[in-house]
């Protein structure tokens, strides 16, 4: 039985849009670095998390920063930040995030929900987009995109059997330069909302 309301165009347009910001194909290099250090990821549990972290947002997201006294642009350059730091972590082949004696073998949440998944560049787009879908078509497009990580997390281990290791790593360094440049498009974008925020005449 069809949704009411469901529109295969608009489910189309806004499964692409999130699918192309989300980019977990262009994630999978670093992902399988993360795998080679022995961390560990629960598909299923990163999937649920990221979706329901696109819900709370789709819901509330305007109101949750506000009650934390941020905006969307410094949202997402806080985001753009963590984003640039990893993708310099797979160009270099060096570990900035430093590991602490509580920190979790399990990196379902970090950094795979956020910033990979559900990051800020994912969340503000998703929040840009929401007045231009029905809420039946959009929340279909984004369970449609967390079905595509939970399938492409379960194939880590397979892509890293069957694909040459040379390969892997010439593939991370792409996708490492990227994610910097993916980083930095999302800085320079909401930096210069939060400049004309302060100085109207910046623009």
């Amino acid at each position: 039985m069809m949704l009411k309301g469901f529109d295969w165009q608009q489910f189309i347009a806004s499964f692409f849009v999130l699918f192309a910001i989300i980019d977990i194909p262009g994630s999978l290099p670093y992902i399988l670095s993360l795998r080679n250090r022995g961390k560990t990821i629960n598909p299923i549990k990163a999937a649920v998390m990221a979706f329901c972290m696109f819900m709370v947002f789709y819901v509330a997201g305007d109101a949750f920063l506000t009650l934390f006294g941020v905006d969307v642009p410094s949202f997402a350059v806080a985001g753009s930040l963590i984003i640039f730091v990893m993708a310099v972590e797979m160009i270099l082949d060096i570990s900035i995030f430093k590991e602490a004696k509580d920190t979790p073998n399990d990196i379902s949440f970090f950094p795979i929900v956020f910033p990979l998944v559900s990051g800020a560049g994912a969340l503000t787009t998703m929040l840009a987009i929401r007045s231009q879908y029905a809420p039946v078509n959009l929340i279909t497009a984004i369970a449609a995109n967390m079905v595509c990580v939970y399938l492409m997390l379960r194939m880590v281990d397979l892509i890293a059997k069957v694909v040459n290791p040379g390969i892997l790593y010439m593939i991370k360094k792409f996708f490492g330069i990227i994610l910097l440049t993916i980083s930095i498009k999302l800085f320079t974008a909401n930096i210069m909302l939060l400049l004309e925020k302060f100085w109207p005449h910046i623009s």
